[in-house]
């Protein structure tokens, strides 16, 4: 059975959207498809074009939810990596080792998101949000265009 369909995104935690976006947009050319604030968990979401998957900027609003505090011990850096797949809840159950139900969120681009709940496997937290063929594979370059 397959559960996985594409690596979405790989999200890195950051103090300040501008700032991080001076590196990855500025510095390294990736093009920025989207910025948003959401409510739950209260976060500003950054997304770059990496030609078949996105770096997702994620900035914490509220200094006293658990993405702020991991900033604050660990500093910023990767955060976690999101596959898209069929069944956001179904998918998370699986892949939990400790069988606790899934951390089901909004999430940015209007898509339904889970955290795989339990350990992080090394040292890296799951996410898996809705797979969508015409614009996940169909619409996707592929690369990076010039």
């Amino acid at each position: 059975m397959t559960i996985l369909r594409r690596l979405d995104h790989v999200a890195f935690v950051v103090r300040d959207t501008e700032a991080a976006l001076g590196y990855f947009r500025d510095r390294l050319g990736l093009r920025l498809v989207s910025s948003e604030e959401i409510d739950r968990p209260p976060v500003r979401l950054s997304y770059l074009d990496c030609g078949n998957a996105y770096i997702q900027l994620v900035e914490p609003r509220d200094p006293t939810i658990p993405l702020a505090r991991h900033l604050e011990e660990h500093g910023e850096g990767l955060h976690h990596v999101c596959f898209g797949v069929d069944d956001v809840s179904a998918a998370a159950a699986v892949l939990a080792a400790s069988g606790a139900p899934p951390v089901t969120l909004g999430s940015g681009r209007g898509r339904v998101s889970a955290f795989v709940p339990g350990e992080m496997e090394h040292g890296v937290v799951i996410e898996c949000t809705e797979f969508r063929r015409a614009e996940d594979v169909d619409a996707v370059r592929g690369w990076i265009p010039e």
